[in-house]
């Protein structure tokens, strides 16, 4: 199997926002890039963390007044997260990345100091295991890659 990094879609490839701007701002990403959970960034690039579209809804479940106008006021960092995206740092091996791949669409991947470096979508590995897997050749009998689609 291949070093966690052949997955990576490098930081410079991924939209993500920063805990001091407003709920709007996200809201607007999302939906200009048709995502469901944008990763969130510190100022100086590190890891804080994933707000997802659940976590918009369980906000405005608990502000009824919450409406697209005011979330102007609202910040990233002052939004509850209800599920935390485990990042993997570069340097792990694959049985990690599949442990916490299993339970999230995407890995936020961090270097060793905790600087996000990019993320590993489920779908691409999920994609390269189908690829690689063997299926048997009805004429001889062997085993033959799945093609990739």
């Amino acid at each position: 199997m291949r070093n966690i990094a052949f997955f990576l879609t490098p930081k410079s490839s991924v939209v993500y926002v920063t805990p001091n701007m407003t709920l709007r701002q996200k809201i607007k990403k999302m939906e200009n890039h048709r995502y469901k959970s944008i990763s969130i960034l510190t100022e100086d690039g590190g890891y804080y963390g994933v707000l997802t579209e659940g976590d918009i809804l369980w906000l405005m479940k608990r502000n009824p007044d919450l409406n697209f106008k005011n979330t102007e006021k609202i910040r990233i960092e002052d939004v509850p997260r209800y599920w935390k995206y485990d990042p993997v740092s570069i340097s792990e091996d694959m049985d990690s990345l599949i442990r916490v791949a299993e339970m999230q669409s995407f890995v936020p991947v961090v270097d060793d100091t905790g600087i996000f470096i990019g993320i590993i979508r489920r779908s691409d590995i999920l994609n390269y295991c189908y690829s690689h897997m063997a299926v048997p050749d009805e004429t001889s009998g062997a085993d033959k890659p799945v093609p990739a689609t």
